[in-house]
């Protein structure tokens, strides 16, 4: 497998030359530098590795991460909470939150943010997203600048959890002026870009927006771009049709930074990639069978092999740099066992070296994806090692996953990737991949056990015994093997050297900021 895959990568990056090699940069476009002189005209140019099919705030990482909307907490460089929209916050019991909203704040129409326009937005994302459900709100109350939260039990993080894109802050009286189709194609926020234009998955084109209360951005114009193919993003950015590629794939590193005006940015994330199991199929639903898969997925291959060092083999949903990580041993490939546990399970090694139980030879249905390009290859991987236990994986390549998941009962495995701690806590990732009503699972996972410490870590304010139930609850992940983690990926950008005062961040929300520049 290691072959096949540095054939399959020595081929895109052959192809990537080549397409290179004829990209030519019109004199006069978007691409060229910037004069210097032209200050007040300076632009930048992003491409995502997820497409946008709308700018809904409550829906879409999007405009938070293009600098549009903003929420009350956000994190700094240390991953440290700090005030954003909100200048201060109390808990003033188990259930009642007070933030102080700042002011001298306006929407990009004018209109002031008070609390009574923050009230209204997260009546609105409470109405219209799923994924903010964890809040726990059960009523909301707005006096002047002060905005109280009451939730409905306690929920000691619930600052952090406001850390959320999809808790972004609107102006919803701009949404009933626009209506909600035209709002989603360009809402109203307080960030420091206003969208001028929206193609539906294929760009945003953004400009200042000049009163913002944070200080006037650098930058008069932004455009985001989507492609979700890891080798069109790298090509971008050698072409100079890009300034900054998001998610580059591991192998075009080397080439990039071959050219003098780019460099690429490889830090550690607080992302993971697994394996994700469908409970909703019968043979799914042993455990014996989920374990023997994990057994099957060689995360130090995927490190070494598909990553090329860019990330390490993972033990666990949240890497060894956070203080709740788990210090269980990272499984090795061990195909011996994987079959015995499947004998276990009921099914027999045939003589032409199939598992078969009930006459039919085991055989999964993958679902992966191309926006992170080493996914498919690790599901590459997968089948490889699976076939020679002798199992049949089949694997499908979907363009919008998290949906088809959602929507569709005929997958037994995925390849996915999730930020795990990006509010510095694991509390959100356990209750949105694990809790039955979870945002981020699609695979039903249903463990009583589990949801019971869930419930209790929701309950407790103490960091120390926080962390202790998070641990407690990785290990029963680990031993229902409801996921099977792979690695700890870094956050690999490709960056022109022309963009300055910015550096990307390992929560990966806040892309477009009012300080960058270009030279």
């Amino acid at each position: 497998m290691k072959t096949l895959v540095h054939k399959k990568m020595s081929l895109l990056l052959a192809a990537a030359l080549v397409f290179t090699a004829g990209c030519a940069v019109k004199e006069g476009s978007d691409n060229t530098s910037v004069p210097a002189a032209a200050v007040d005209s300076k632009k930048i140019t992003l491409m995502l590795h997820f497409k946008s099919g709308t700018l809904d705030p409550h829906n879409d990482f999007t405009p938070l991460r293009a600098g549009v909307t903003e929420t009350l907490v956000k994190l700094d460089d240390q991953l440290q909470l700090k005030g954003w929209l909100a200048e201060t916050w109390v808990a003033k019991d188990e259930l009642t939150w007070e933030f102080t909203i700042r002011d001298h704040i306006t929407f990009h129409d004018g209109t002031k943010l008070d609390a009574a326009a923050v009230k209204a937005s997260f009546e609105r994302g409470l109405k219209v997203s799923k994924r903010l459900a964890g809040l726990k709100i059960k009523s909301m109350d707005a006096n002047g600048q002060l905005f109280t939260v009451v939730t409905s039990e306690p929920n000691p993080a619930l600052p952090s959890e406001l850390v959320n894109p999809y808790a972004s802050v609107v102006s919803v009286e701009a949404e009933k002026k626009m209506g909600t189709e035209a709002f989603n194609m360009a809402p109203v926020g307080t960030g420091p870009f206003v969208v001028k234009q929206f193609t539906p998955n294929i760009e945003a084109k953004l400009e200042r927006y000049d009163a913002y209360w944070n200080g006037k951005a650098k930058l008069k114009e932004a455009v985001v771009k989507f492609n979700e193919d890891g080798n069109v993003r790298a090509l971008a950015l050698q072409s100079k049709e890009a300034d900054i590629a998001w998610s580059l794939p591991a192998e075009s590193i080397e080439v990039v930074r071959k050219e003098k005006e780019l460099t690429v940015e490889s830090i550690p994330s607080l992302r993971v990639h697994f394996l994700l199991y469908n409970q909703q199929k019968p043979q799914m639903q042993d455990v014996k069978v989920r374990q023997a898969i994990s057994l099957l997925l060689n995360r130090e291959s995927v490190a070494k092999d598909i990553m090329l060092g860019n990330a390490t083999a993972a033990n666990g949903p949240f890497n060894d740099k956070l203080p709740f990580a788990s210090s269980a041993p990272v499984p090795k490939l061990d195909q011996e066992k994987a079959v015995s546990l499947l004998k276990e399970a009921g099914y027999t090694l045939t003589a032409d070296h199939k598992l078969v139980k009930d006459g039919t030879q085991l055989t999964l249905e993958l679902v992966t994806y191309n926006a992170r390009p080493e996914l498919p290859l690790m599901a590459q991987l997968l089948q490889s090692d699976a076939a020679k236990a002798g199992i049949k994986v089949n694997i499908r390549n979907v363009e919008d996953s998290d949906n088809y998941l959602k929507e569709n009962k005929d997958w037994d495995v995925a390849t996915y990737s999730n930020l795990t701690a990006p509010r510095g806590d694991g509390g959100f990732f356990l209750n949105s991949a694990f809790m039955p009503s979870g945002s981020l699972n699609p695979g039903k996972i249903n463990i009583p056990e589990l949801t019971q410490v869930i419930e209790s870590l929701n309950k407790q304010s103490d960091v120390t015994q926080r962390n202790k139930l998070i641990q407690e609850a990785v290990s029963i992940v680990d031993k229902e093997a409801v996921h099977s983690y792979a690695v700890f990926p870094n956050l690999i950008i490709g960056v022109n050297k022309r963009v300055t005062d910015w550096t990307p961040g390992r929560e990966e929300f806040y892309i477009l900021t009012p300080t960058m520049d270009v030279k």
